[in-house]
C-alpha cells in the first residue's frame, strides 16, 4: 500500500509541474512587443523565416514563431476581415498553400480586445504527410505591421499543452 501511494504520488507531482511550467518573458530588442514562451524552451535564429523562433529543447516539434508582415499603415485589423476571414486567409496562404503537401482547417477563431487593440485568436488542425499537427495564433495589426504569434505542436502532444499554449499565445503584446 505505501509503494502504490509513493507511485501515485510522484505520478501527481510530475502532472503538476508539467501543468504548472513556469514561464519566461521576452520583450523585442526594439520595445514594440512582449510576450512569454515555456521555460526550458531556447531561441533560434533562422534566416528568411520568422523573425522570433523558439522550440522546446525536449520535444523539438514544439515552436513558437512570429511573423511581421507589412500592411497599410491606414488599415486596422477589421479592415483585413473579421477573425474567420482572416483565419482562412492565413490557413490558404500561409499554413496550408496549394502544393505545399498539407492541409489545414480552420477549428475556431475570435476576437479578443486587449489594450484598447483587437486581436483574432485562431485555432488550426494542419495535416502534415507523416503526421498531424494543432497550432493556435493570434493577430493583431499596428503601425503597418502585421504580427502573427504562433505556437504549434504535434497532434499526440496537443492535450497535454493546450492549456500552456493558450496562455503562451494570448500573453502577446504591444508596448507602443
Amino acid at each position: 500500500m505505501r509503494g502504490l501511494l509513493a507511485v501515485l504520488l510522484a505520478v501527481s507531482l510530475v502532472g503538476c509541474s508539467a501543468a504548472a511550467a513556469g514561464l519566461n518573458s521576452y520583450q523585442s530588442p526594439d520595445g514594440r512587443y512582449a510576450f512569454l514562451y515555456p521555460t526550458g524552451w531556447t531561441r533560434v535564429q533562422v534566416s528568411g523565416g520568422p523573425q522570433v523562433v523558439f522550440h522546446d529543447l525536449i520535444n523539438s516539434d514544439e515552436t513558437l514563431s512570429l511573423v511581421v508582415s507589412e500592411v497599410n499603415p491606414d488599415n486596422d485589423l477589421s479592415d483585413l476581415g473579421s477573425a474567420v476571414a482572416v483565419g482562412e486567409r492565413l490557413r490558404r496562404q500561409v499554413i496550408a498553400p496549394e502544393g505545399s503537401g498539407r492541409a489545414a482547417e480552420l477549428l475556431q477563431a475570435e476576437e479578443r480586445q486587449e489594450g484598447g487593440r483587437t486581436f483574432y485568436d485562431l485555432e488550426y488542425a494542419v495535416h502534415l504527410q507523416d503526421r498531424d499537427r494543432h497550432e493556435l495564433a493570434t493577430v493583431v495589426v499596428d503601425r503597418g505591421r502585421l504580427y502573427t504569434f504562433a505556437a504549434s505542436t504535434n497532434e499526440i502532444r496537443w492535450s497535454k499543452v493546450n492549456d500552456l499554449f493558450h496562455q503562451v499565445v494570448t500573453s502577446f503584446t504591444l508596448l507602443v
